[in-house]
């Protein structure tokens, strides 16, 4: 006798485990198949992301309408509100444009519930056969792109299958049949229940599929849903309350600016789970009435798709007038520091090149928030390099101090170099981890290939001025320095380099291939200056006007200041690769 209770026993553990793992495994394919979409998506856009983007400087409307469009390419309305954190932090966005942004990506995000709400169930593997067939026969880049989002899209409704199965006991659950009775009487258990899901999860798209999954389950009945609409609505609420954790995360560490938005996105969602709590009832009837007609187990999914994106719909046209309201707000929650009057610094310690008082920096622009965004990323490389560039410039003054001076300006010089090296070195990195995650299109990998090109010729030209530098500190530790003739001839090199620098950098910023070809014509003022300063010198020491020991010192810093031409010759030829900074940062441009 006591035989059939352990076997009664064993099997529903049995199905209780396999329940668990079906849930959790087709919850992973619904992720895995969601993310590859999107990068299978911003890799099919390409460049037509920053049309997207380009509309979030004219006004609120038409930053919202951008943030929604951005979230329907992502499919991640978490992505589109860090790549705003992020573009606040670094100064390029105001924080009424990144809240308008942020209001406009939670309408995008509702269109994954939209999608799951279709029934393609049977069609699931041809979708999947056509879009592997697709990503692994096709040459061309975008087609292969097209075929991986179709793969995917087929993947995660796979997994919506997957859990919408395994679900179906649970259905029958005396104790899960008590819990929605919960839910439907008490709906703060049900905001409760959404809130801690999407936490656990960190997706408010998975959480709402697994709701979309749940709630098509039958009750006793047959007809009825096992949650209904009215239980529904809660969790839904609840989940839209839990995304707000991924984007105040993410604001951690960054500019109060970035808290705010985050904030911002918090405020939106919890005011709108608050009134739309009080009209609950209302509010379903509405929903019912917009939906398709029928068996509520047939209709609910849909129900709760229309549910989700009219709730985002509503509070973004409550809140979009009142985005003055909405920035007093987070401005009251997140004063501004009173501090003493102070030079203004980015987050790299510099402002418009300015020099810091240690190497140590900072990138004022990268975000490693936004390296899985390429527009985004290659955007922010592009300014700091615009940054590192601007720094060079500053150098080159204080290595014609340094000659002029006979390496008094040596410390100063010596902070500013290590600065520029180390941002070149975190732009380098930065670019490799772009390449890494591999969501880079053929063209943009061209593109930021060019632009670490640029970054290592800027550091190279950096590394020469330095050799400058410790020629000048070996003469003054011997007790030697050069002629005021001498010192003006190097200054004059000093000249025609950072000309021949600032004219690169115009060219590549423009992607103007005529001042490229210019500034690699030009390169021979510096040979013809070299040839003639290096027979003033011997001149000069003939005279017995200078001392011969200088002669390798002088040579050396001819030899280095003419390799820094090289390196300019060598940033403006991207220019003729067609390279174009501009264009590249040009996303947040009207």
């Amino acid at each position: 006798m006591g035989e059939i209770p352990a076997r009664i026993s064993e099997e529903i553990m049995n199905e209780t485990v396999k329940v668990l793992f079906g849930l959790i495994g087709g919850l992973a394919m619904f992720l895995f198949g969601m993310n590859a979409m999107s990068e299978a998506l911003q890799k099919a856009a390409g460049e037509r992301m920053k049309k997207i983007l380009q509309f979030l400087t004219k006004n609120p409307l038409m930053g919202a309408l951008a943030g929604a469009l951005v979230t329907a390419v992502l499919q991640s309305s978490s992505a589109t509100t860090v790549m705003t954190i992020g573009f606040v932090s670094a100064g390029l966005m105001s924080l009424p444009q990144a809240i308008s942004v942020v209001f406009g990506a939670n309408i995008g995000t509702t269109m994954t519930a939209q999608l799951i709400a279709f029934k393609i169930s049977d069609y699931i593997y041809p979708i999947i056969f056509v879009g592997f067939l697709l990503n692994f026969a096709a040459k061309k880049e975008r087609t292969r792109s097209i075929g991986m989002v179709i793969f995917s899209f087929g993947l995660l409704f796979e997994g919506i299958e997957i859990m919408s199965s395994v679900m179906k006991p649970l259905a029958g659950s005396a104790f899960f049949l008590d819990l929605m009775s919960r839910v439907q009487h008490i709906p703060v258990l049900g905001v409760l229940l959404g809130l801690m899901m999407t936490l656990v999860v960190q997706s408010s798209s998975a959480t709402i599929a697994v709701l979309q999954s749940f709630a098509s389950q039958p009750g006793p009945d047959g007809v009825s849903s096992v949650i209904g609409l009215i239980g529904a609505i809660p969790i839904l609420l609840g989940d839209n309350i839990g995304t707000t954790i991924t984007a105040l995360l993410a604001s951690i560490g960054q500019s109060r600016d970035a808290k705010r938005t985050a904030i911002a996105h918090s405020i939106f969602n919890i005011s709108g789970s608050i009134l739309f709590l009080f009209l609950l009832h209302p509010f379903a009837a509405f929903v019912r009435m917009i939906s398709p007609k029928g068996p509520e187990v047939e209709v609910i999914s849909r129900q709760i798709a229309n549910a989700h994106t009219t709730f985002n719909v509503a509070m973004t046209l409550i809140w979009l007038p009142l985005i003055g309201l909405m920035v007093k707000i987070v401005l009251r929650v997140i004063p501004d520091k009173k501090t003493a009057p102070a030079q203004v610094t980015g987050a790299a310690g510099v402002q418009g090149g300015a020099l810091p008082e240690s190497g140590k920096v900072r990138p004022e622009f990268l975000d490693d928030n936004l390296i899985s965004q390429p527009v985004a990323a290659m955007m922010l490389v592009s300014r700091e390099i615009r940054g590192v560039a601007s720094r060079l410039t500053a150098l080159l003054d204080l290595s014609r101090a340094e000659l002029r001076d006979g390496g008094a300006s040596e410390p100063a010089f010596r902070r500013a170099a290590a600065a520029i090296r180390d941002l070149q070195q975190q732009i380098t990195r930065y670019i490799t981890v772009m390449f890494e995650k591999g969501i880079l299109t053929e063209e943009q990998a061209d593109q930021t290939s060019s632009l670490m090109y640029v970054s290592d010729n800027i550091g190279r030209i950096a590394d020469r001025y330095t050799d400058v530098s410790d020629s000048l500190a070996g003469m003054k530790n011997r007790g030697l320095s050069f002629s005021k003739e001498a010192a003006e001839e190097l200054v004059s090199c000093v000249d025609i380099s950072g000309q021949l620098f600032a004219r690169a950098m115009q060219a590549v910023e423009s992607g103007d291939e005529q001042a490229a070809a210019k500034v690699s014509a030009d390169r021979r003022k510096m040979h013809r200056a070299e040839k003639k300063f290096r027979k003033a010198h011997l001149e000069r020491v003939k005279k017995k006007q200078c001392s011969p020991l200088l002669t390798e010192d002088f040579n050396e810093i001819l030899s280095a200041l003419d390799r820094t031409v090289d390196n300019s010759v060598a940033i403006a030829e991207e220019a003729q690769d067609h390279l174009c900074m501009d264009d590249i940062e040009n996303v947040l441009e009207a």
